[in-house]
C-alpha cells in the first residue's frame, strides 16, 4: 500500500508534465523522475520485509470474568536488522469494552511512556497500537477487556502494519489468531478472595469473618482458660488431665445446607448503570449482578464446608442442582451459571417455592435474588416467600436501583423534577412496605445496591452462619 509521502513526491509527475508545454525537456524529467520513483517504492517494498520478520502471540485466560477489565497481552518479538515503525490491530469478540493498553519491553521489564520513536507506547482506550521496535527487540503490549455479557465469544485475527526505510510503502499482514474465549462470572473477585483468606486480610475486601471464641457448637480445640470464658465452657477432663482449667473453643457447624434460587424472569432483564471509580460507566443487567454474587456466595459456603445448591426458575423451573459440598461440586454450579440468561417472562414464585419444599427437606439457608419491580410480583412474593419459614431460612436478596435513591434526593428545579421526585419517592415507599411485611413473615431480607452486592451477601451469610441460624 502506497503512503501519503509517495502520493505527495507523485504530485510531482504530473506538475512536470504541465510545464512541459512551455519547457518540452520537462517531459524528458518527469519521465526520468517517475522512473526512479517507481525504483525506489520497489526498494523500499523489499526493504520492508515479510510478516515472517515478526513474531506475534495473543495470550489471555480462557475463562474471562464478567464486568472486570481482564487482561490480554500481545508479544511481539522482532528479528528484523533495523528499527520498525510498527502498527498492530487485534479483534476483541464485538461487546467488549476496552479499557486501557500500555505497552512495556519484554526484556527489562519497563512499562514507562516512551517517546514518539523510541518504542514504548502510553496508555489508551483502544486496541490498536502503533510503536517502534528496535531489532532482536520483544515488546508486550497489555490492554483490558470488560465483557458486559457471559457465554461463548470469538477473538479475530491480529492485523499488523509496516512501512519501509523511504516510508513509500506500507506493508500490511494478517496473523490468523482467531480463537474461542468464554465469560464466566467474576471469578476475579474469587481469587481476590482467595489471595486475601491467606493473608487474611479479608477486611480489605469488604468481609467480616470475625467471630467471638467458643461461638458455635462443633469442636475446634483446646485453650487455657481466661476469666472472660463461661463456666459452662470448661473442659473439666482436660483440666483434670492437665491440672490447670482448660476451655474449648467451638465453631460453627459445617456441612449445612444453602439453596441459593435465581429468578431470570422478565424484570432480572433490566440494566442498571455502573460508575466505575475510575471514571467509566456501563449498563449491566440485573442478572448479571446477581449471578456474580451467586459464585461468589457459592464459593465462600463450599470453602466453610457447606453444601450449596442451585435452583433457576422463571415462569418454570429451569435447573436444579441439589445442594452438594467440595470443589468439585463448585465447579458444576459455576458451568451451570457461565451461559445463563434470563427470559422475557413473568417469574413464578409459587411455581419455584413449591418444588424447593418438595425437593429440599433438609432445612437451609435459602437466598432468593429477585426484584420487587410491579405491584403484582410484589403480591405474588408476599404469598408464597413465607411458606419457606419455618422449615427453612429464607432470606430474600434485591438490588435496589441508585437512579430511584438519587431522583427521590434531588431539589426539584422544576415541574417536571417535582413529578419524577414523587414518583421515585412512591416506588421507595412500597419497596419497604413489601419488605416490611416479608420481614413480619420470618423472611429475612437484603436490599443493597448492586455495587455493593456480592459483599453484603456473602456478609449475611457469614453473620447467619455464625449465630447459629442456619
Amino acid at each position: 500500500m502506497l503512503t501519503l509521502r509517495w502520493f505527495g513526491l507523485a504530485l510531482l509527475i504530473p506538475a512536470l508534465l504541465l510545464l512541459a508545454a512551455a519547457a518540452p525537456f520537462l517531459t524528458t524529467v518527469a519521465v526520468a523522475y517517475a522512473a526512479v520513483l517507481l525504483m525506489l517504492t520497489w526498494l523500499d517494498r523489499y526493504s520492508a520485509g515479510k510478516a515472517d520478520q515478526f513474531r506475534v502471540e495473543r495470550l489471555h485466560d480462557q475463562k474471562l470474568s464478567l464486568a472486570v477489565p481482564n487482561p490480554v497481552r500481545l508479544e511481539i518479538e522482532s528479528r528484523a536488522v533495523r528499527v520498525h515503525q510498527l502498527t498492530i490491530r487485534d479483534e476483541p469478540p464485538v461487546g467488549f469494552v476496552i479499557t486501557d493498553s500500555l505497552i512495556h519491553n519484554t526484556e527489562n521489564g519497563l512499562s514507562a511512556p516512551r517517546t514518539e520513536g523510541e518504542g514504548l507506547g502510553v496508555r489508551v482506550n483502544s486496541a490498536t497500537q502503533e510503536f517502534s521496535i528496535n531489532p532482536r527487540e520483544s515488546l508486550t503490549i497489555i490492554y483490558h477487556v470488560r465483557p458486559l455479557q457471559r457465554g461463548d465469544f470469538q477473538f479475530g485475527n491480529i492485523n499488523l502494519r509496516w512501512v519501509g526505510p523511504l516510508k513509500l510503502y506500507t506493508r500490511q499482514a494478517v496473523i490468523p489468531a482467531s480463537r474461542a474465549v468464554k465469560v464466566y462470572p467474576n471469578i476475579y473477585e474469587i481469587r481476590r478472595y482467595e489471595l486475601l483468606v491467606r493473608r487474611d486480610q479479608l477486611a480489605e475486601m469488604g468481609l467480616h469473618n470475625v467471630r467471638l471464641r467458643s461461638e458455635g457448637t462443633a469442636f475446634e480445640s483446646l485453650r487455657d482458660y481466661t476469666p472472660d470464658d463461661p463456666y459452662r465452657f470448661i473442659n473439666w477432663k482436660a483440666t483434670a488431665r492437665r491440672g490447670k482449667p482448660i476451655s474449648t473453643d467451638y465453631e460453627p457447624e459445617r456441612n449445612q445446607r444453602v439453596v441459593i434460587m435465581l429468578d431470570v424472569g422478565r424484570m432480572m432483564r433490566s440494566a442498571i448503570r455502573v460508575d466505575d471509580p475510575g471514571g467509566e460507566s456501563w449498563n449491566m443487567a440485573k442478572v448479571d449482578f446477581v449471578i456474580n454474587s451467586t459464585l461468589l456466595l457459592s464459593y465462600v459456603a463450599s470453602r466453610k464446608g457447606d453444601q450449596v445448591g442451585l435452583l433457576v426458575f422463571a415462569d418454570q423451573v429451569k435447573q436444579f442442582v441439589p445442594p452438594e459440598p467440595g470443589n468439585a461440586h463448585f465447579q458444576k454450579l459455576l458451568e451451570a451459571m457461565y451461559a445463563l440468561g434470563s427470559e422475557p417472562v413473568e417469574a413464578d414464585y409459587a411455581r419455584a417455592v413449591s418444588f424447593l419444599r418438595a425437593r429440599q427437606k433438609k432445612r437451609a439457608l435459602v437466598v432468593m435474588f429477585t426484584d420487587l419491580s410491579g405491584a403484582r410480583a410484589s403480591e405474588n412474593l408476599l404469598a408464597h416467600m413465607p411458606r419457606l419459614a419455618p422449615s427453612h431460612l429464607p432470606l430474600l436478596v434485591t438490588i435496589r436501583d441508585p437512579v430511584l435513591d438519587q431522583e427521590a434526593q434531588q431539589i426539584p428545579q422544576e415541574s417536571e423534577s417535582v413529578y419524577r421526585r414523587a414518583v421515585a419517592e412512591q416506588l421507595i415507599d412500597e419497596r419497604r412496605l413489601v419488605l416490611d411485611n416479608l420481614r413480619r413473615r420470618g423472611v429475612l431480607t437484603l436490599d443493597v445496591d448492586a455495587a455493593h452486592l456480592s459483599i453484603d451477601v456473602v456478609n449475611r451469610y457469614l453473620q447467619l452462619k455464625n449465630r447459629q441460624l442456619i
